[in-house]
């Protein structure tokens, strides 16, 4: 099952497949009712923007009576902001930890005492440097290391797309990373329903997934859906109804989250990069290879995900 979030996410998937079935489930978007499959088992569905549509839909694929997910394997792919001292345009990260950033206190920057560094502070912490209780049970997730490894290894060599838009756009920023072009990477992905950017939001990014994963994650998309599409998962889970060890999130760069030098935050954000097409194309890009896999060999995949 792959899981897109909006309709240009799930074009490249469907303009690929050999889409064969509609399946129309109670309960998914209005804007998109139906789940898409090929014949040889692979569907694609999408759940609407940001984590109420992510939750609800989800929720309505895994508790309806007209699917059988116990064997199902889930690939979440979307598009993200990226940090450039990460990654670039057009780059796919696969993510081991899943991070809420909308799970916070925060107070208007001016307000802030000025030894925060900004006005985000865990909801209950003492000061931004402090590991909150975690009260919600949906501030952090680890996938599934075994399918993680997997899925590195069978997209390393992925062809990703590029233009020279994004070429050229990437040469502004002095980060390695960015000027780099895309491939295939492994760093973690941060939720929250709110448009943030700018370098000191991007600073809290980073040490708020530290803090969270107790130092083992490395922040590097940002995103509205994860947490919340996971949460479902997570329930479905719990109801019987499908494999939690089943679940991959890909996450590619449609843009910086952060200016570069000598650019305004909102500069950044509005400015053409040429990253929105080309991360578009790498979901199915660097998705694909786990999922052919998947589907091809099939029996080696039904009970479990293989050594290799």
């Amino acid at each position: 099952m792959v899981i897109t979030l909006f309709g240009p996410e799930a074009a490249p998937w469907l303009a690929q497949l050999p889409i064969k079935q509609t399946v129309r489930v109670a309960g998914l978007s209005a804007d998109y009712p139906d789940i898409k499959c090929t014949d040889s088992g692979i569907c694609v569905m999408t759940t609407g923007m940001g984590h109420a549509n992510a939750a609800a839909s989800t929720m309505a694929l895994v508790l309806s009576p007209q699917l059988d997910l116990s064997h199902t394997y889930f690939v979440v792919t979307g598009i993200a902001g990226i940090d450039p001292n990460v990654g670039t345009l057009g780059a796919a990260a696969w993510a081991r930890y899943l991070v809420d950033f909308g799970l916070q206190q925060e107070f208007d920057a001016a307000d802030a005492p000025p030894q925060w560094q900004g006005g985000y502070v865990g909801i209950g912490a003492a000061d931004p440097s402090v590991k909150p209780k975690l009260e919600y049970g949906t501030e952090v997730f680890q996938l599934d290391e075994a399918l993680l490894q997997r899925a590195l290894a069978l997209s390393r060599d992925a062809h990703l797309e590029d233009n020279d838009t994004a070429a050229a756009y990437r040469k502004q920023y002095p980060q390695a990373a960015a000027q780099a072009a895309p491939s295939v990477l492994q760093c973690d992905t941060l939720a929250g329903d709110t448009w943030w950017h700018g370098t000191r939001l991007g600073e809290r990014a980073s040490s708020w997934t530290r803090l969270l994963t107790d130092g083992k994650g490395t922040y590097c998309t940002t995103q509205q859906e994860d947490n919340a599409t996971y949460e479902a998962l997570r329930r479905g889970a719990a109801a019987g109804r499908l494999d939690l060890h089943r679940v991959a999130v890909l996450r590619t760069g449609a843009n910086f989250d952060r200016p570069h030098p000598g650019q305004t935050a909102q500069e950044s954000l509005n400015t053409p990069s040429g990253g929105f097409p080309i991360s578009t194309a790498n979901l199915y890009r660097a998705g694909w290879p786990l999922v052919s896999d998947i589907v091809t060999r099939w029996p080696q995949w039904r009970e479990g995900v293989p050594a290799q």
